[in-house]
């Protein structure tokens, strides 16, 4: 095979032997396209064909392996008859049958009055051992390739083991040798294998459970490419910049108008931001804050800051009713100030959006609140400097980049997050970013008490909820589904709706992900203007929005949620200075997990310890909203299992400051899918 030995990987797999357009296709089902992506499809488990079995000691539906001598071959003229080969051992014989098999090929590989070696699963038919198209048939000269045990691997339908196989082997035994990007010395100290030979157990030794040498190897790979794709990417975008020149003298008027004092984690934080505004780099931070840490104040502050260095502002929510309640506490923080607040989504109408646009494109616009509208093609900014984005936790790299790249060279860039995200997941998902982190919670929000209850105690809960009520209370009621299930025996928001309504008439409202848009807004603008004491929903509860005078909140089969999903709704109550109260209904008979998961919630109100905590019990597999946002792009790490080789990697890539260096690690890029994100002719 004459392929140049980096060049080898990134071919298309029609290049090796045996593998034309139809099989190709089969092989693309598989995302098998390139001969790395054979490379880094890892057996998941081997069948052992390595024991002769005498013909008188078979297993019916077993896979077997045996040694016998062709004795006659059956050509029948009758068209959907099978071929047939009857062979024999000393202690019997067996049918092996084929269907739609050429009489030449099985004339080659049956040679009459010889010994072959046959491989299949052994069948009974009219009192008699059967083969139907084995796996495998060879000379006995050619049995060791046989008689092993044999990796099994995740095939699709048009590809079986035999053929996969050879095209597997053709790479692993023709696999050029790469000169290691590791050090011998970092590779022996940190108990791994050289990428090579890591490679070739993965395939031959089925050294891939999570803590062989082999395997751990390619788990840290992975990690460096995403790290050091970060790494690169924070490069790119922390550009030079003009110094933001502030005093602070206006962001400390306002703070001394609040009605409350800032918590010693704003303030650590804010000084942190400002920091970042003040330098010759531009920004590119996240804010992580626990529910109801106090986010959006701190960035309101940050944002006063830059007005008062002469730049504009835009802070972006990802929905209109989030952005208005951002507008409404810019409004009333910014109050006595001569700073125009303007709010803009996709219903602004034409005739205002036409002056929002002229003004701010003269500069007449400090602060610009809205939804994704604001970073439309026609919408241009006369001078903007900073952007916040609230609940953006799904953007990707590329994304973040593009988005940053819409300010102009001086505009800084926040994002924030109400996710507590663990600690590895948060390195693999923004290794680009700085990290601002609040956890502590304003004085004015006391715990939330958390209780759970059995289901058959419903009742008692309707006479708690009449109380609150009475008292200008409100409440929210979660189920996991919109509408009853056949095959889930979990509660249904429409159904509960018709339920809780004949306990509480004209005062219960519905709110699931079926509805449009506009009948969301709705739904939640009634709740909000108090208008409805009782909404019941599934979890699309929007998160962030402050109800004041909401306390309570129900949640139905809370055995059937994450520990971080259950902390996320419980933070829907208790914005207010009022006590609130979260209740979780479950099923009997809960698994010890359900148990443990109740307890904690119960036990502890830190989003970060519950998201670990969560990590622990499900497992990162089970996480679907971390999946969703972007960290299930990992093949083989998982950061359970391999959070200390997370923490490795991170140290290695800290450690790579030479950029002349870095071409060596332009083929670790290409091998995990990097590469379009670097741009190679930088390094």
């Amino acid at each position: 095979m004459n392929l140049l030995k980096k060049d080898f990987f990134f071919q298309d797999v029609n290049k090796l032997k045996g593998v034309g357009i139809q099989l190709s296709r089969y092989l693309k089902k598989k995302r098998i396209e390139k001969i790395k992506d054979i490379i880094l499809n890892f057996p998941y488990s081997e069948t052992n064909r390595s024991r002769l079995s005498k013909l008188n000691n078979l297993e019916i539906g077993k896979i077997q392996t045996i040694k016998v001598l062709v004795k006659k071959l059956y050509f029948p003229r009758v068209k959907n008859l099978p071929n047939r080969i009857v062979c024999e051992d000393e202690t019997g014989n067996i049918d092996i049958v084929y269907f739609n098999s050429r009489e030449g090929y099985l004339r080659k590989i049956f040679p009459l009055n010889e010994w072959v070696v046959i491989s299949g699963k052994v069948n009974f038919f009219r009192n008699k051992y059967q083969i139907s198209n084995p796996d495998y048939v060879t000379s006995l000269e050619n049995q060791d390739y046989v008689i092993k045990n044999i990796p099994k691997y995740s095939l699709t339908k048009g590809i079986n083991e035999k053929k996969y196989r050879s095209i597997c082997d053709q790479v692993t035994e023709n696999l050029p040798k790469i000169d290691d990007w590791l050090s011998d010395d970092f590779i022996k100290e940190n108990n791994l294998l050289g990428w090579n030979n890591a490679i070739k157990k993965l395939h031959t030794s089925l050294e891939n459970d999570n803590n062989s040498s082999s395997y751990r190897r390619i788990v840290f790979d992975e990690i460096c490419a995403n790290l050091l794709t970060l790494a690169e990417n924070r490069k790119r975008i922390r550009k030079d910049k003009k110094e933001k020149q502030f005093s602070k003298i206006f962001s400390k008027k306002i703070i001394n108008n609040l009605e409350f004092k800032l918590t010693n984690d704003q303030k650590k934080v804010l000084n942190e931001i400002n920091l970042d505004l003040s330098n010759d780099k531009r920004m590119f931070r996240i804010l992580q804050g626990d529910v109801g840490s106090g986010k959006t104040i701190v960035a309101l502050l940050s944002i006063s800051n830059v007005i008062e260095s002469g730049y504009q502002c835009a802070l972006m929510a990802p929905t209109e009713i989030l952005a208005l309640q951002h507008y409404k506490l810019a409004k009333k923080i910014f109050k006595n100030t001569d700073t125009n607040i303007i709010f803009l989504t996709g219903k602004t109408e034409k005739k205002e959006k036409i002056k929002i646009l002229k003004d701010l494109e003269h500069g007449k616009i400090n602060i610009i609140i809205g939804t994704h509208a604001l970073f439309q093609k026609k919408i241009k900014f006369n001078n903007l400097g900073y952007i916040v984005i609230d609940e953006q936790h799904k953007f990707g790299v590329n994304q973040r980049t593009d988005l940053a790249k819409k300010g102009g060279s001086n505009c800084d860039l926040l994002l924030m997050s109400a996710t507590p995200i663990p600690r590895t997941m948060m390195m693999s998902l923004y290794g680009d970013m700085d990290l601002s982190k609040i956890s502590e919670k304003p004085a004015i929000r006391k715990k939330i008490i958390t209780i759970s209850k059995p289901e058959k105690k419903i009742k008692e809960i309707y006479s708690f909820l009449k109380k609150n009520i009475d008292k200008q209370n409100q409440v929210f009621w979660v189920c996991p589904l919109i509408e009853d299930s056949k095959f889930l025996d979990f509660s249904s928001a429409k159904k509960k709706f018709n339920e809780i309504n004949k306990f509480f008439p004209n005062i219960v409202g519905l709110l699931h992900g079926g509805l449009e848009k506009d009948e969301k807004i709705k739904v939640l603008r009634k709740f909000l203007e108090r208008k409805i004491s009782i909404l019941v929903s599934t979890t699309v509860i929007e998160v962030g929005i402050d109800f004041p005078n909401a306390n309570i909140i129900v949640i139905e089969n809370a055995n059937k949620f994450g520990l971080a999903q259950l902390h996320q709704l419980r933070g829907r109550v208790g914005r207010g200075d009022k006590q609130a109260t979260c209740i979780l209904l479950f099923k009997e008979g809960l698994s010890k997990n359900a148990i443990k998961r109740i307890k904690i919630l119960k036990n502890s109100d830190d989003g970060f310890f519950i998201a670990d905590e969560d990590l622990k019990l499900r497992g990162f597999g089970d996480l679907t909203g971390y999946q969703q946002s972007g960290i299930k792009s990992f093949r083989f790490a998982d950061p359970v299992i391999h959070s200390d080789l997370f923490e490795l990697a991170e140290k290695y890539i800290f450690n790579i400051k030479d950029k002349v260096n870095q071409k060596k690690y332009i083929f670790l890029l290409k091998l995990f899918d990097k590469a379009d994100i670097i741009n190679f002719s930088e390094i």
